[in-house]
């Protein structure tokens, strides 16, 4: 991830456009024409032998006659030009270019190498970024900026867009401008060779000029860096996405249940919804749905109370929110009463309250107070059709006031057209989302409530971690290769359960027999009744040769089982491999449901875990949900509540709650295990039995391939938990674990900031503080392994929890250039070397992965601080009138 020079793609002082024409309909000619029509106020260089002025400007022949170099070129040459251009204009000091024109994968020289290729390693050397190639161009409207051959411009404004689509620029920039929608930064990244979506994303983030950003996605190629870049984007600000192809490509053949079930648009929506980004499925749907985050009050569940003139325009909110998962907030006692006070008998005695069509404006106003004193709802969805008794204005002018000033939500609909115009722009001048349907408007909440749920993902914090949980990391490995070396891809029944087994995941007890008497033998030892499976590689799934007989009570019922099993393999599938019976315990847990816990590798995202419902139907049912590793007990029990199963699992009738913990865990441990076994591509778990007792692996499918030990967790698109960096160190005669901070540690977070002395506080945050809150408390706890770093001091008090006694963090930027470190001790173990020792630990880290230089701003009356990095050798200078101090110091240096 970069955003190395791109300061001159989105701010230039001075294009040059490099193939400008006046040839009618040409690229160069409509790019040049877009420059100056924008009224981009630098300079201004076109560039072509064939020319001496173009639209009154002067022409020139070639880079190397440029007056000076530009800080942004726009090339719209044949393919073949581009790398000697891109050459040239590195040489001269351009740090930016726009890469207009296609077809640059086609194949030059001997050696085969694209053309894209040549002009990435032309730019390489100078640092010249590149937007493209096959893009239509950017537009940044606030400067006047259209280096673009699109057909119109665009208005300043406050959204971001960045597409793939080139079409879908040109048709957005119509569509927005009809609508008097403006737009801060307007980018084509096109085949995306250089700048792509994580480098445009990192940059957007901290662009004062963007409040939101609206992205359309055909693929990502780079998952690492794009979930890094929009988990940090979207902590920010609004991200919004549209991404194209969800459409199923057809079924793959694939050796697990996982593997069928978890398709590639599901994927995407779940790293979107891990990322705190929101999805969208329509152009209108994501600019409405900006401004409807934009105008939205914080959120607090998905209740929502219903006010109308008209029971139709109800009734269709309530199945448009129905059907889209939200919940029809239910209407207390004492809202109830109040109504009946203030409406007429014919009033509808409950949500949606339908308070009659000749509702004046004291009804709606006197409604619309009732209900915002009711909890039991978390946003009013206003409904209003025109009538001829009412103006509509005289309604607008009585509720957008109490709107306005509500605490929760109020959205809006204002059915019909001229009529009620004038009462719709009230209402948007109020700064009330409003729409024209109610199931638009609806369609606007549950946006909202969708929202809501992957920000708090992003920002909550999960309980600490159980201390029992330490998986066998080796017998695990061991068993993976032991199968790899015998050439086979496909782990057994038995030795699937045996890796389960070795990270903590409760199995039932499976032997292997060769035949049927040592079937039986096996029976016997594990007691009757006993279930036996076949065992063959070419197989997937038994019960489709018969291949599974459950609840045998006998010896000769386990005989009679094997041959029936063996005659079916061979009548049904005689290609097939026999090699033998898995012998194992009846689990008797009549209340238990079937679940299913997968693994499958997405070639984009890497492995990603499914949780569902289970059994033969699998499929069928189709009822799961996806999640990207490392998952926490947040996100377990998040996935876990997105599937209709989560319902049988919090007990009916007579059957009790299933044990949700243990669901969650074993979600854990197998996230802890496709990180830690890079060689597991393909992972099942069905049944997975849960009742209230717990779980229970009844079969287990397991495959697995040579892994390139070169990438490991570089094949995950978020980075897992660095165990690797842990380390433990003696302090005062007593060990001390320094480690990287995690997720879970936030509750040991509170207690050490609790600790501080206030002004230790001061001195830190430069304010005074007197709790994390918390997302405050996330941002701390959260971070992103790949570009932050915080490393906890933590030791084990009497009573066997831990405790932390200092941090030190470091924020790297997105090139890895600086980073900005603070450190905090304590208040009472101040003075006794911590400080030291996290600090030498945060430099050897950042000196590790290639950080220049770690920067601070401190007050001068930090005294500690100042003495510290004195000792490791820090430049300190004073920051005039800032009343500040910064501390440096160069990693380039040896210590």
């Amino acid at each position: 991830m970069s955003i190395r020079n791109l300061q001159y793609l989105f701010d230039p002082k001075s294009v040059a456009v490099i193939g400008a024409s006046q040839k009618a309909h040409s690229v160069g000619a409509i790019v040049l024409r877009n420059l100056v029509e924008a009224g981009f106020k630098g300079a201004i260089f076109p560039v072509n032998p064939k020319y001496d002025t173009l639209d009154r400007l002067q022409v020139y022949s070639g880079v190397k006659h440029l007056p000076i170099a530009p800080d942004l070129a726009v090339i719209c040459t044949p393919p073949e030009t581009i790398p000697k251009l891109i050459a040239e204009l590195g040489a001269r000091g351009t740090k930016a270019a726009i890469v207009l024109t296609a077809g640059l994968n086609v194949h030059k020289g001997a050696d085969g190498t694209s053309i894209k290729q040549l002009m990435l390693e032309a730019a390489k050397p100078c640092l010249l970024r590149i937007l493209g190639p096959n893009c239509v161009g950017l537009l940044v409207p606030g400067i006047g900026l259209n280096a673009s051959f699109a057909h119109t411009g665009a208005s300043p404004g406050k959204l971001a867009f960045v597409s793939q689509s080139g079409a879908l620029v040109t048709g957005v920039l119509d569509w927005a401008k009809s609508r008097g929608i403006g737009f801060s930064k307007f980018i084509s990244i096109g085949d995306g060779a250089d700048v792509d979506f994580g480098d445009v994303l990192d940059y957007l983030a901290s662009d004062a000029d963007t409040h939101a950003i609206l992205l359309y996605i055909e693929d990502i190629r780079h998952a690492r860096k794009f979930m890094s870049a929009s988990r940090a984007a979207a902590r920010s600000k609004p991200v919004l996405v549209i991404k194209a192809g969800r459409a199923a490509e057809g079924a793959k053949a694939a050796a697990s249940h996982t593997g069928a079930l978890a398709g590639s648009d599901d994927v995407y929506d779940a790293a979107i919804r891990r990322a705190g980004m929101l999805r969208v499925f329509s152009t209108e749907d994501l600019f409405g749905a900006v401004e409807t985050l934009a105008r939205a009050k914080p959120m607090k569940g998905d209740r929502l109370a219903i006010l109308t003139n008209g029971g139709g325009p109800g009734v269709m909110a309530t199945d448009a929110l129905v059907l889209g998962g939200g919940k029809l907030a239910a209407t207390s006692a004492d809202t109830l009463h109040q109504l009946d006070a203030v409406l007429p008998a014919t009033w509808s005695h409950g949500n949606p309250v339908d308070i009659i069509g000749d509702a004046p404006a004291e009804r709606y106003s006197k409604a619309m107070q009732i209900l915002m004193q009711d909890a039991q709802s978390d946003a009013i969805l206003f409904i209003h059709a025109p009538t001829a008794i009412v103006p509509s204005i005289e309604i607008a002018n009585a509720i957008a006031p109490l709107a306005k000033a509500a605490s929760r939500n109020v959205i809006a609909c204002w059915l019909g057209g001229d009529a009620v115009a004038p009462a719709r722009r009230v209402f948007s001048e109020s700064g009330i989302p409003t729409y024209d349907t109610p199931e638009e408007a609806v369609r606007g909440f549950m946006q909202v409530v969708q929202y809501h749920r992957n920000q708090t993902l992003l920002m909550q914090v999960p309980p600490s971690l159980p201390d029992d949980f330490i998986p066998d990391h080796d017998k695990a490995q061991a068993i993976v290769r032991r199968v790899l070396s015998d050439g086979r891809s496909m782990l057994s029944e038995p030795e699937a359960k045996a890796l389960l087994a070795a990270y903590r995941i409760p199995v039932v007890e499976t032997h292997i027999a060769d035949g049927a008497e040592q079937a039986v033998l096996y029976a016997r030892q594990i007691g009757f009744p006993v279930a036996v499976k076949l065992l063959s590689p070419e197989i997937s799934h038994k019960t489709e040769v018969g291949g599974v007989a459950l609840d045998l009570e006998s010896p000769e019922a386990v005989r009679a089982a094997v041959q029936g099993i063996e005659k079916r393999l061979h009548e049904l599938r005689p290609d097939a491999t026999l090699r033998g019976y898995a012998v194992q315990a009846m689990a008797r847990r009549p209340d238990a449901q079937e679940l299913i816990i997968g693994v499958t590798t997405d070639p984009v995202f890497g492995p990603v875990i499914l949780f569902g419902h289970g059994g033969i139907a699998v499929e069928v049912i189709n009822d799961s949900a996806l999640g990207l590793p490392p998952l926490n007990s947040v996100l377990a029990h998040d996935m876990i509540s997105r599937t209709h199963v989560a319902r049988l699992l919090a007990g009916y009738r007579n059957r009790p709650a299933a044990d949700l913990d243990a669901i969650c865990r074993t979600l854990i441990q197998i996230s802890h295990l496709v990180t830690d076994i890079p060689e597991i591509v393909e992972l099942d778990i069905n049944p997975l039995l849960a009742d209230a007792r717990g779980v229970i692996a009844l079969d287990a499918r397991v495959k697995v391939a040579p892994a390139n030990t070169s990438v490991g967790v570089e094949r995950l698109a978020i980075r897992p938990y660095p165990v690797e960096l842990e380390q433990w160190v003696s302090w005062l005669g007593q060990p001390l674990l320094l480690r990287p901070i995690m997720p879970e540690d936030g509750a040991a977070h509170i207690a050490f900031f609790n600790a501080l002395d206030p002004e230790d506080v001061r001195l830190r945050m430069f304010i005074r503080m007197r709790e994390l809150q918390p997302a405050q408390l996330a941002r701390l706890t959260q971070i992103d392994y790949d570009r932050d770093m915080a490393f906890i001091a933590t030791r084990r008090r009497t009573n066997g929890q831990s405790e932390t006694l200092g941090v030190v963090r470091a924020m790297a930027d997105p090139d890895n250039e600086k980073a900005e470190f603070a450190v905090i001790v304590r208040s009472d173990v101040k003075g006794h070397g911590l400080g030291s020792l996290l600090m030498t630990k945060l430099i050897e880290y950042c000196r590790s992965r290639g950080t220049l230089e770690i920067v601070r701003e401190a007050l001068p009356q930090n005294i500690g601080v100042l003495n510290l990095v004195r000792r490791f050798g820090f430049e300190i200078r004073p920051m005039p009138g800032d009343g500040v101090v910064t501390l440096r110091l160069d990693l380039r240096q040896t210590s």
